[in-house]
């Protein structure tokens, strides 16, 4: 069957989209804002968790410890018990939920049946003309994670990053590795830094294995996670 020219046009053009369209990767955006007065090094980075009274035996809490924990050892903090650790590490986190409206363009069909397709309508029966608006709302959720890090000595507070971000996301659970990776992509940050840092979905489920960050660079030049890389 022969084509002609206008068809032909626009399977190429419907080509090369879903070629574009399979390439693309989906992002976790995270803010992050940092204070500092961080002036250890690798020989003294021994840590151990610090706990209220009521978090004893919360299984939540040990969950997002050990991924806070998996980061830190990329950054050479070993954890140790509490009475040899220089430092001791603090969360805290939550999510709350809002409603977001956004207005959505109504579309219309200036072909009407039975000229969908072509070579007349090469959009279809949905038309590519918006002629009104309507108001949609849809909920939105916020992410947080706070990694506080003081001296166990002293009780000097020399590390406080908190990372958040917002989606569609109603678990805390499944965020979690991402603002963990966040928070600390790129420790040491420098004192009252706010930057942002994007890291590819995994289609996996499993934990991310790449970070770009813009706004801010380091104090120091630690040594990266394994796969991260970071863009200024």
């Amino acid at each position: 069957m022969k084509f002609d020219r206008w068809t032909r046009r626009a399977t190429l053009l419907l080509a090369t989209l879903t070629v574009l369209l399979s390439g693309c990767t989906s992002y976790v955006t995270s803010q992050v804002t940092a204070f500092s007065d961080w002036s250890g090094n690798d020989a003294t980075r021994t840590y151990a968790f610090m706990r209220a009274g009521d978090q004893q035996n919360n299984l939540e809490l040990t969950t997002y410890e050990r991924l806070v924990g998996n980061e830190l050892a990329t950054h050479a903090f070993r954890q140790v018990d509490t009475s040899q650790a220089r430092y001791l590490v603090g969360l805290s986190y939550g999510i709350r939920s809002d409603m977001v409206t956004v207005a959505q363009p109504v579309y219309y069909n200036p072909w009407p049946a039975p000229y969908w397709g072509r070579p007349f309508d090469p959009w279809g029966p949905w038309g590519a003309f918006p002629t009104a608006y309507v108001n949609q709302s849809y909920p939105i959720f916020t992410h947080l994670l706070g990694v506080r890090i003081t001296e166990r000595a002293s009780g000097k507070e020399v590390y406080n990053v908190t990372a958040r971000n917002s989606d569609e996301e109603s678990s805390l659970v499944r965020a979690m590795p991402y603002l963990a990776r966040s928070a600390l992509a790129d420790f040491p940050l420098s004192n009252g830094v706010v930057h942002t840092v994007k890291i590819p979905v995994d289609k996996n489920g499993g934990g991310p294995n790449e970070v770009a960050t813009t706004g801010a660079a380091p104090a120091a030049a630690p040594a990266s996670a394994p796969g991260a890389k970071v863009v200024q």
